[in-house]
C-alpha cells in the first residue's frame, strides 16, 4: 500500500511549494527506516519525514515531532555534516518514477556553495535514501554491494546511477492520442496490462480507476474494443490526468484496514472513503493506521520471544514423553523380577531378547537384553531404570509446570511488544528481558529516560481509564498509581493489559466501556463475548517472587463483552 509515481507528482509539487527556500535546521533518525528533517522557514518550522518502510515508503510533512534514537546512526551523522544549515534549492521528481530528489545548497570549505542531492527512491522493499554530490554517492541508508545486486550497486564514491529506465509515456507530457496508439499495439493484451505498459508511473490503482472511469472491464482484450470504447478510454485518461493537477488526496478503509491511497479520488473501490486537504496529511494518517513506525529493537525482541516460546513448547513435548515413560516405571520392575526369577535358563551374552511366563499374571512377557552385559547385570540395569524413572516422575512434572508458567509469561511479553509504539515502551521490555535472563545487557550506560505513562481513555461520563502497555506498566499501574477502591479489569484467563477505572463508583455504561478496552487490549481482540474479570484494586495481590505482571485476586465478577475496534483516541 503506497503511492505510485503518478500520485507522487502532485506530492512533489506540494513539498516544493512548502519547503523550497527553507533552511535545514536539524536531522534526526527514528529507526532504521525513518528520518526527519526539521526545516525552518520565516515564521514557521516544518518537519519532513523520509521513510523507506517497505509497506509504505514516502516523503511527507509531519504535524507532530517524532521521538528519536538516543544515538544517531552513521547515515544520519553524514546527513548532519553535509546538509544541516543548507538551503533547499529544489524538490523534483524523476519523470514519473517513484524517485524524489531534494537538492540542498550547503556552504563547504572555503565558503564555496556545494549542492547535495538527497535521492529518495520509494520503490517498495528496495526503497533507499542516497546522498549524492557532483554525481558521486556520498553515502546511503542501505548500502548495496555486489553480493546483494549484480545490476546496480550503491556504495560511497561510486557514480550515482538511476534505476533502469522503462519505455513508457508521461501522461502529463505526452499527447493522449500517442498513449492510445501505444495501448493499441498489442491486440492480444488485456486492457489493464496495456495501460500499465504504456503509461509511466501508473500503478494498479491508477489503472483500475482509469478503466472504471471509461466504463470498461479490466480483463477485456484490446482487440475487443471498438472506436467508442477508445473514445471513453481517451476521456478517462484526460479526467484522471486533470484530477492529479488539482488533487483530491483519498484513502479507502475497509473493516478498519487501509485498502488504498491515491492523489485522486478512487471510485472503483468500495469502503469508507476519506479525503484530505494535503497528500502529507493522507500519508501521515496512513502511517498511523498501518503502524508503519516500528521502534528500534521491537522486531529483534519479538523474534527473541518467538524463539523462546518455540523452545519452551518443544521442551514441554519432550518432557511429556519422558513423563509418560516414567509413569510406565513398573514395567521395568516387572521385567527385572521376571528376569531374576528365570535367569538360570539363559546364558550370558547369548540373547538380545527373551520371552518368559510373567510370574504375576501368567501371560507371556518379552524382555529386551543388552548382550554386552551378563544376565545378572541386565537384572541390575532393569532395577536401576525403574528407580530412575520413579525418582524422575515428580521432577519432570515440576519441570512441565515451570515450562507452562514460562510460556504464559513469554506470551505477556509478546503481547506487550505488539502494543509498544515508543522507544520508552521497548526500553521497559528490554529491561524485563534482561532481568529474566533472556537478553544480555550489552548497551552503553546512558542517563535514565523518563518512564512511559500508561494509555489514558475517557469514559462517556468523564471517568479516567488507564491501560498498561507492558508488564512493568501493569505492575506500576495496579500497585502504585491505582487507589484501593479503583476498579481493576483484566480479560479472564487471557493474556492482556491491566485496566484501571479511576473511580470508586462506576456506572454500568463506564463499566461496559472499560471492559471493552480490557478485551481490546488482550489476545482476544478479534473475538466476541470475551470474559472480563473486574474487582476493586484492594483485592488484587502480587505473590512474593512472582514474575512481572502476574497477580492473584479474589471477589471478582465477570462481564462478557465484544471488543469495539473503533475506540476513541488514547493519550500517552
Amino acid at each position: 500500500m503506497n503511492l505510485d509515481g503518478f500520485s507522487m507528482r502532485p506530492l512533489t509539487i506540494e513539498l516544493q511549494t512548502a519547503l523550497v527556500g527553507g533552511r535545514v535546521d536539524k536531522i534526526t533518525q527514528q529507526n532504521k527506516a525513518n528520518l526527519t528533517l526539521t526545516i525552518r522557514r520565516p515564521g514557521k518550522t516544518l518537519l519532513l519525514r523520509l521513510s523507506t518502510a517497505p509497506q509504505n515508503p514516502s516523503v511527507h510533512l509531519l504535524s507532530t515531532s517524532p521521538e528519536n534514537l538516543p544515538e544517531p546512526p552513521t547515515f544520519c551523522m553524514v546527513l548532519r555534516k553535509n546538509l544541516e544549515g543548507g538551503r533547499i534549492a529544489a524538490i523534483r521528481q524523476h519523470e514519473l518514477d517513484r524517485i524524489i530528489f531534494i537538492d540542498v545548497d550547503s556552504i563547504g570549505a572555503g565558503g564555496r556553495i556545494q549542492t547535495f542531492t538527497l535521492a529518495a527512491e520509494l520503490i517498495g522493499k528496495y526503497s533507499n535514501l542516497i546522498l549524492v554530490a557532483d554525481g558521486l554517492i556520498v553515502d546511503a541508508l542501505k548500502r548495496i554491494g555486489t553480493n546483494s545486486s549484480r545490476v546496480r550497486t550503491v556504495l560511497p564514491n561510486q557514480p550515482y546511477q538511476l534505476p533502469p529506465a522503462q519505455d513508457k509515456l508521461d501522461i502529463f507530457a505526452a499527447d493522449v492520442e500517442k498513449i492510445l496508439s501505444r495501448i493499441k499495439l498489442d491486440g492480444t493484451a488485456r486492457l489493464d496490462k496495456a495501460i500499465m505498459g504504456a503509461c509511466q508511473g501508473f500503478g494498479p490503482q491508477s489503472v483500475r480507476e482509469t478503466i472504471y472511469l471509461a466504463g470498461l472491464p479490466a480483463d477485456i482484450k484490446i482487440s475487443a474494443l471498438d472506436d467508442s470504447d477508445f473514445d471513453s478510454l481517451r476521456d478517462a485518461l484526460i479526467e484522471i490526468r486533470d484530477g492529479a493537477t488539482l488533487p483530491t488526496p483519498c484513502m479507502i478503509v475497509d473493516a478498519g484496514k487501509v485498502v488504498a491511497i491515491s492523489a485522486v479520488k478512487l471510485n472503483y473501490l468500495r469502503g469508507d472513503v476519506r479525503t484530505f486537504d494535503t497528500l502529507s496529511e493522507l500519508l501521515e494518517t496512513a502511517d498511523a493506521l498501518t503502524n508503519a513506525y516500528v521502534p528500534p529493537d521491537k522486531e529483534k525482541f519479538s523474534k527473541l520471544v518467538r524463539n523462546e516460546l518455540h523452545r519452551a513448547t518443544n521442551k514441554i513435548a519432550v518432557l511429556t514423553e519422558e513423563l509418560a515413560a516414567a509413569e510406565n516405571a513398573d514395567l521395568w520392575r516387572i521385567r527385572a523380577d521376571n528376569l531374576s526369577t528365570y535367569r538360570y535358563r539363559f546364558k550370558d551374552h547369548a540373547d538380545a531378547e527373551v520371552t518368559v511366563e510373567n510370574i504375576y499374571d501368567g501371560a507371556e512377557i518379552s524382555i529386551p537384553l543388552d548382550r554386552r552385559l551378563t544376565v545378572a547385570a541386565n537384572v541390575t540395569a532393569c532395577y536401576k531404570k525403574y528407580d530412575k524413572l520413579k525418582r524422575s516422575t515428580r521432577f519432570i512434572a515440576e519441570q512441565i509446570d515451570l515450562c507452562r508458567e514460562e510460556i504464559a509469561y513469554l506470551e505477556t511479553i509478546a503481547h506487550a511488544l505488539t502494543s509498544s509504539t515508543t522507544l520508552a515502551d521497548v526500553d521497559e521490555i528490554r529491561a524485563e528481558l534482561i532481568a529474566g535472563g533472556y537478553l544480555k545487557d550489552a548497551r552503553k550506560r546512558t542517563a535514565p529516560s523518563k518512564k512511559p505513562q500508561p494509555l489514558k481513555f475517557t469514559a462517556p461520563d468523564g471517568t479516567e481509564i488507564l491501560v498498561g502497555k507492558n508488564n512493568a506498566q501493569n505492575d506500576r499501574l495496579t500497585f502504585k498509581l491505582a487507589a484501593p477502591d479503583d476498579l481493576w479489569l483484566h480479560a479472564k484467563d487471557i493474556t492482556g493489559s491491566h485496566v484501571i477505572v479511576r473511580s470508586s463508583r462506576v456506572s454500568d455504561e463506564t463499566l461496559d466501556f472499560a471492559a471493552q478496552i480490557a478485551a481490546y487490549f488482550s489476545k482476544a481482540r478479534d473475538s466476541s463475548n470475551v470474559p472480563v474479570d473486574y474487582v476493586p484494586c484492594k483485592f488484587v495481590k502480587k505473590p512474593s517472587g512472582a514474575k512481572p505482571g502476574f497477580v492473584i485476586f479474589t471477589n471478582q465478577r465477570t462481564l462478557y463483552v465484544t471488543p469495539n475496534k473503533i475506540l476513541p483516541p488514547a493519550q500517552d
